[in-house]
């Protein structure tokens, strides 16, 4: 095969792309260290900048049509930056996203979108069906994941180990209301834990902290993930003056 046609990706490659041309230009704003090669179509418009900014960045770049037919990306992406794959360490005096078994990748790119929007730059994940370097999670998040800590756990023991003084806040259905548990939360230290899309948090998760609950109408049963964490996150990082 030709050294240089994009392969298709792997989950046990040590490297991922970036598709798009927001995704790659977030990738070598935030981490060019990161950054392998970056592949441009030929009718980018913007290709002879972008082409400049790698050079300066010492990072390699191929303008070609050819390199793109292996991969089955939108019609529309004119360019993909191709990176080394990374662990990050959180801040342990950061607030947190904690994510439990999320298994959609574009659920999991918007939600770091979304924080990354919000000054929540710390999002743990523990026990993932959703690949957090899959190119769709890139894609969503829109070249956020490159912003923010993202670490991977194997259980949350694991997590709860490594994070004991954060104040825990799971999100299930039978919580305070969101409203009522802001107006008394006395903890900037905050973990906002949230479950799966299919099943939520198990009810064990109940004795971690303080559970909290999102007010609806009886007109759906249920709140999309990205959605409900965006709510929960915005709730806590307006309190805490992260935003606004």
């Amino acid at each position: 095969m030709p050294p240089d046609v994009i392969l298709p990706y792997k989950k046990d490659r040590e490297t991922s792309y970036a598709p798009g041309a927001f995704a790659a230009i977030e990738l070598l704003r935030a981490r060019p260290r990161l950054a392998r090669k970056v592949y441009i179509r030929p009718s980018f418009d913007e290709k002879d900048s972008l082409a400049d900014e790698c050079a300066r960045l010492g990072v390699p770049v191929l303008v070609s049509e050819e390199a793109f037919r292996r991969v089955r990306e939108k019609e529309n992406e004119y360019v993909i930056a191709v990176f080394e794959k990374y662990e990050d360490r959180l801040d342990p005096n950061r607030p947190q996203v904690v994510l439990v078994s999320p298994m959609d990748m574009g659920n999991l790119g918007t939600i770091i979108r979304t924080i990354a929007g919000l000054n929540i730059t710390d999002l743990a994940v523990v026990f993932s069906s959703a690949d957090l370097f899959h190119p769709r999670t890139v894609r969503a998040s829109m070249g956020s994941i490159f912003r923010i800590n993202c670490a991977l756990f194997d259980s949350f023991d694991a997590w709860r180990a490594a994070f004991p003084d954060h104040a825990c806040c799971p999100f299930m259905l039978d919580g305070e209301a969101l409203p009522r548990v802001l107006e008394s939360e006395n903890s900037p230290l905050f973990a906002l834990i949230f479950g799966s899309e299919a099943r939520g948090l198990p009810p064990a998760y109940a004795a971690t902290g303080r559970a909290v609950r999102i007010p609806q109408s009886a007109l759906v049963d249920s709140l999309n993930l990205s959605v409900a964490a965006g709510i929960g996150a915005y709730g806590f990082a307006e309190k805490y003056g992260l935003v606004g």
